[in-house]
Formats: C-alpha cells, structure tokens, sequence
C-alpha cells in the first residue's frame, strides 16, 4: 500500500473501484489490509476466503491486465478509524474519481453479459428490479465522474463501457447524455436536476444521501456522523453560501421547517430575516420530497 499526495497524486495513473458493499464482515477494510503480510498464516487465509477480498484481488489482477500499478478502492483504502482521513476521503471522492484513468464498475448480482434497461423484479426484487449497484447513493458520483467507467457482472465478465452503454444508462439513471458523454462542466444542471438523479437511491447511513451528493454539487463540509436529517440542512446552506442556482429552494422542505432554518441560521432572530430571501424559499409551490 502507498500513500500519494499532492503532486505524486496529480500525476499519478490509476485505477478505481466502484462497487456495492457487502456484509461488513466479509468486506476487508485499511487496517487489515495494512496488517496482510504480517499477520498469522491462519488470519491471512481466512482473510483471503472473504468475497470481499475476492472482488479486491479481481480489480488487482483487471488493472495489473490493463497495465495500471495504482489502484484505489474504498474499503481498504480509507481509514475509517481517523475521523480526519474519512472526512478527506469523502470530501475528495469525487475529484478522485474524475482523475482516475479508469473505474471498473463490478456489479455483483449481475450474471449475465448486458444490463438490461427494463427492470426485473424477479431477478433484482431488492433493488426495484435493477441490479444493486443503481440504487446506491455512492454510486451515483462514480458513475458521472470517471471518464472512463467498465462494467463487469459478478464473474468479472466485460459486459461494456460507459460510452458503448450511454442510452441504456440514460434510461435507468435518468441522467442526460451530455452528462454521461461529457460530465458535468460542459453544461453543469441545477442543483434540483442533479439532486433527482438521487432520488430512488439510499445509502446505509442517512448522513450519507447528503455527504454522497456533495463532489457533485461542488461543496465540501466536515462530516458529523449521527446528526442525521441536519445533514440535508448543512449541505442546503453549504449550497447556498457557494451558488446562486434558484432551484435549490425547490428542495423538499415544508413552510414551516423553511422558516425555522432561516431563523436559526441569522442567529435566532426572525427579523433578521430579510424578505427576499424568505419569499423566495416561500413562493416554491412543489417540492421534492426525496430527502425529510
């Protein structure tokens, strides 16, 4: 394992994982992963047996193939014990992903050679009848970041890239192809189109349908893991301080948690509130809905 930074990093050519995770058990994370080679005989081969170590040494052996050295992969990449290194790692996601030179996408329900745009309840009925790897919110900035983004089914099958799959992804995604052609700076949406794209998808922890959206939305904030719902709030205001796209005031708040926000956010003081701002957040008549 190495670590990269700053110029090392810019310049450096590899490889990403995108992926579902497992059952916690079978996934291998940093600190065993650091400890592989010095650790016991019996620990190294029951680590070795994991389906999540599996799909880490088939990534290896795709990427060594294809003539990368580098490879990056959340789960035994990121030290989730250092609050610090996972509130980097979040923050810097997406720009990772954009710099990769390649991501293979592994989706490891799929068995067949295709990705089929109609869904199929009966060969995916946990994920509204599409594989997995479509209704997670992580997901969503692995699939628009990377330039170059494979997808392989579950026994590391080509199944195509981005580019040869672009209209069945615009369909199940609903995501535009300028967008899945040419990412998100040659005509950025708004906030409420890119926030859609989130809609139908979910992520173990509720923090994390807001902090999964923020390389997208270009902002970055400290991660506070167990404030929940106030994560929304956070990256709303975040937004806000950094954009002057409208449509975010059409995202899913009522009139009433609209008020209290911006009464908490001048400091408590509801005059202090100025009548443009409140009747912009007050004239939306639709909403959202994904996120309270």
């Amino acid at each position: 394992m190495v670590e990269l930074h700053g110029a090392e990093l810019k310049y450096a050519r590899y490889a990403i994982l995108s992926h579902c995770w497992g059952v916690a058990n079978e996934e291998v994370q940093f600190k065993e992963m650091s400890e592989l080679l010095t650790t016991s005989d019996s620990t190294r081969n029951k680590l070795r047996s994991r389906a999540g170590y599996m799909k880490i040494l088939g990534t290896c052996e795709r990427a060594q193939k294809e003539g990368f050295e580098l490879v990056w992969i959340d789960t035994c990449c990121i030290n989730k014990e250092s609050s610090s290194e996972l509130s980097e790692a979040i923050n810097s996601m997406y720009k990772w992903c954009a710099d990769s030179r390649r991501c293979y996408a592994y989706l490891q329900d799929v068995e067949t050679s295709d990705i089929s745009a109609e869904p199929d309840s009966n060969m995916f009925p946990k994920s509204n009848g599409l594989p997995k790897w479509f209704s997670r919110g992580w997901t969503l900035q692995e699939l628009v970041a990377p330039k170059d983004i494979r997808f392989f089914n579950s026994r590391w099958k080509f199944i195509g890239d981005k580019k040869s799959l672009v209209h069945v992804l615009n369909w199940i995604t609903q995501i535009p192809l300028h967008v899945l052609e040419e990412g998100l700076l040659s005509k950025r949406p708004s906030v409420a189109q890119i926030t859609s794209w989130a809609s139908h998808r979910s992520t173990a922890r509720e923090e994390d349908r807001a902090y999964s959206l923020m390389g997208l939305l270009g902002v970055h904030m400290p991660m506070s893991y167990g404030e929940g719902k106030n994560a929304f709030r956070r990256l709303q205001l975040e937004i806000m301080r950094t954009s002057n796209d409208q449509s975010i005031f059409a995202w899913g708040w009522q009139t009433m948690h609209i008020l209290q926000w911006l009464s908490a956010t001048v400091g408590g003081n509801t005059q202090r509130v100025s009548y443009a701002l409140a009747r912009r957040y007050l004239m939306v008549g639709w909403y959202f809905n994904v996120f309270t």
